[in-house]
């Protein structure tokens, strides 16, 4: 496509349209003045209106910067490259974009300035704001950013209301009445909608010393949503705190675009609009599963009544080194003064253990099977103590730290993100954020940072009904699009959601065991558990095969079905194997998908598809040749699973 038809400039006048063009020509994202000369954008797809026009508007410290501004000049750039991606839905990334940055100036008074930044690609357009560095906002404060979401009433949506701020993200997204939405309301990223001709998802990218957004309904009762950010914990009515000699930059506010939600899971759109790796050397951090003792109780039959102790962490490691798992994860209850949970206990000291887990044996025991450990902890512990542990940690040999209960998203809560990372980086340890918020695309600029929960996932077993085949397959279409989640799959007692019994310990799961297997394709999550006991997979082990065989990461990722929360198909490959993964809802179905992604010459697949039984998938093994199509026939609750070999 020319260059010229990539970017369009009407004639100069007060409703100048400016826009930028996806490499596709499929997207569009435009902006002009309205008559209170406040930048208005729309964004559409295939000449159809994704978004209709829609302020952008920030509230500084006494008033709001985004009325009776003039467009003063206006740059266009492209660009078109590729970079490595060290853990995730493909092995590189390529960055394709057309950008138009506008610049705008207030008519009056303080006159000052202000940029708007937007790019178009093949999946999706996204915009930041940028105030200048000028004496007229030096050091301002950012109350608000009203910048809104339009859309007409008739969109089919579905978002995740978590209703306050200050919260570990966890929740169901389930459907959203579009003419209902209600400015009381507090949707979390993303929220995704299909349109009839198109289907999006609302997320953001690149949160860097920021406040997190959030989603609400609009002020004015209509349809769509508008931002909300994450306020400081001193004082609700401030969001950011600017910086002398800096300017005001917000994160990309991104709207990912395809024919069909479940298509965005192959898109790094996230990924690409994020800071680029502030880690040289990559070499040190390896995706991988890893056992865990602290889903299944932790329950082993062989040291009965025991939970954090020396032996319980050696079962583990023999466990992981037994079927080729490359680490084991250490949870609550292992330093010094744990047990609170939730709550750092006054005087907890994360560089000693305690007295039942000889955490130096326990890393020499892992060495010697070779096996590394994951350490769990408190944030607030870690805070207090990070530059000492951190060290300590990588001295021992330790892998990486699972850090626990943030559960916030302000400005603050966002740069510790950064500081912890940088540290865990110079210490070569990777990291899984655990009660954190959804991902922003930090996995980019730091590639230590493999994982994050920011889920409502398997833990929910443990304590609730809530964690169903349709909010499993829900996942997919909205918080699997934008970055790994620590779901922590494995759970290997499989019932009926009728024969399902909460309880703490040896938590069951009401869906298939193939459903579950196909958790560790579809579900993204370069640091993923093995969650259950060994007692369990050693007596149900029907399978585990598949887990013993399964990557935590991908070189690349295909969309083949689904329908929004009934039932989704992707498949992956990792060198010259792919993986498929399939789940379903509540209903049972017959799914066709084409095996065209294996190329002229087929491979040789074992397919674990649903038996009769929840915990009995069949296996079956046969040569498929190019061309082929592969049936499942996929139980109520339930999934498959299948690998292609060349």
């Amino acid at each position: 496509m020319a260059l010229a038809a990539l970017f369009s400039i009407t004639p100069a006048s007060a409703q100048q349209l400016l826009t930028a063009v996806s490499p596709d020509g499929g997207n569009r994202i435009s902006i002009q003045l309205n008559g209170s000369g406040t930048p208005v954008y729309a964004i559409s797809r295939a000449g159809n209106i994704v978004i209709a026009p829609s302020p952008i508007l920030l509230d500084l410290d006494a008033d709001t910067l985004g009325y009776n501004l003039a467009v003063t000049g206006s740059e266009t750039a492209s660009a078109d490259a590729r970079y490595p991606i060290v853990a995730g839905t493909a092995s590189e990334a390529r960055d394709h974009y057309n950008q138009l940055t506008v610049h705008f100036q207030e008519k009056a008074g303080a006159k000052r300035r202000l940029d708007i930044v937007l790019r178009a690609y093949d999946d999706g357009v996204a915009f930041r704001t940028v105030v200048p560095v000028q004496p007229q906002t030096a050091a301002a404060i950012v109350r608000y950013d009203r910048t809104g979401f339009y859309f007409p009433p008739s969109y089919k949506c579905w978002g995740f209301n978590v209703g306050k701020f200050g919260s570990s993200h966890e929740g169901e997204f389930d459907p959203v009445d579009v003419p209902h939405l209600r400015d009381h309301n507090l949707f979390d990223v993303p929220f995704a909608c299909e349109t009839g001709k198109a289907a999006f998802a609302i997320t953001e990218a690149d949160l860097i010393d920021f406040a997190g957004m959030y989603l609400t309904g609009r002020g004015d009762g209509g349809p769509g949503l508008q931002v909300k950010l994450s306020p400081s914990l001193d004082d609700y009515r401030i969001a950011v705190h600017s910086r002398v000699g800096s300017p005001i930059v917000t994160p990309w506010r991104v709207v990912m675009l395809a024919d069909q939600l479940g298509k965005l899971n192959e898109s790094n759109l996230v990924s690409n609009l994020s800071s680029a790796s502030r880690i040289e050397d990559t070499s040190w951090i390896k995706p991988g599963l890893t056992s865990w003792d602290w889903w299944s109780g932790p329950v082993i039959a062989s040291l009965p009544g025991q939970r954090s102790t020396t032996a319980v962490a050696k079962a583990l490691i023999d466990f992981a080194a037994a079927n080729g798992l490359p680490y084991t994860m250490i949870d609550e209850g292992w330093y010094a003064g744990a047990g609170g949970g939730g709550v750092r206990r006054p005087g907890v000291d994360i560089t000693r253990w305690a007295d039942a887990l000889n955490l130096q044996e326990v890393a020499d025991y892992a060495k010697s099977k070779k096996v590394r450990l994951w350490l769990w902890m408190h944030w607030q512990a870690l805070d207090e103590q990070m530059e000492d542990a951190l060290a300590l940690y990588e001295k021992m040999g330790v892998a990486g730290i699972k850090v626990d209960f943030m559960d916030r998203d302000d400005q603050w809560m966002v740069n510790w993100y950064t500081k912890l990372l940088g540290a865990a980086a110079r210490h070569h340890l990777m990291v899984d954020l655990h009660g954190a918020f959804p991902p922003r695309g930090l996995a980019r600029t730091w590639p230590n940072f493999m994982t994050q929960e920011g889920v409502m996932g398997a833990e929910y077993n443990k304590w609730s009904r809530r964690a169903t085949s349709r909010h499993n397959v829900m996942l997919a279409f909205t918080r699997g699009l934008i970055g790994p989640m620590d779901y922590t799959p494995g759970g290997f007692r499989n019932v009926t959601p009728e024969t399902f019994r909460i309880r703490n310990d040896l938590p069951f799961v009401q869906t298939t065991r193939a459903h579950g297997l196909a958790m560790y394709v579809v579900f993204l999550s370069p640091f993923a558990a093995v969650a259950d006991s060994p007692d369990t997979y050693a007596a149900s082990p029907a399978g585990f095969d598949f887990i013993k065989a399964v990557p935590a990461s991908w070189d690349e990722t295909r969309y083949l079905a689904g329908e929004t929360g009934e039932y989704i198909v992707l498949a992956r490959r990792k060198g010259r194997t792919w993986y498929l993964g399939a789940m379903n809802s509540e209903t049972a179905r017959k799914v066709t998908v084409s095996l065209d992604f294996l190329g002229p010459r087929g491979g040789v697949m074992r397919l674990w598809a649903d038996g009769a039984q929840p915990d009995a998938p069949v296996l079956t093994e046969k040569r498929v040749a190019d061309g082929e199509t592969l049936t499942l026939d996929l139980a109520a609750h339930g999934g498959a699973v299948a690998m292609f070999e060349k």
